[in-house]
């Protein structure tokens, strides 16, 4: 298979230097299994601060952010489930929360893209 742009990915992960945040509401986002590990810190040197916070471990949502991809599809990144105090320097698993599979397939590749920009 030929690519007809050899440049075109370049220019995509160049272009991935912050994740663009989102005041869309993400009523109707749900999970659709795309899920990726990091630390609460990478994440807030990536992204910046959570938009929703919560420190009640009984919780099923301790940390969410409200995000939009490059085509302006809103979505969530939030640690599900964890039920427990961790630390900022944890690796963890993260959920992605979007309307349909293919938002929050696009939105694991532009994190994944983002996170490894920040470790580098």
């Amino acid at each position: 298979m030929e690519i007809q742009d050899p440049g075109r990915i370049f220019r995509a992960i160049n272009k991935i230097n912050h994740m663009k945040r989102s005041d869309k509401d993400i009523i109707g986002t749900s999970f659709h299994n795309h899920t990726f590990r990091a630390s609460k810190f990478q994440l807030i040197e990536a992204i910046g601060e959570p938009d929703w916070t919560d420190e009640n471990i009984n919780d099923k949502v301790q940390n969410d952010w409200c995000c939009e991809t490059d085509n302006g599809d809103v979505f969530s990144i939030y640690d599900w489930k964890e039920y427990r105090v961790y630390s900022d320097d944890e690796i963890i698993e993260w959920h992605i929360g979007g309307r349909s599979g293919e938002i929050t397939e696009q939105a694991q590749r532009e994190i994944e893209i983002l996170l490894n920009q920040h470790v580098l």
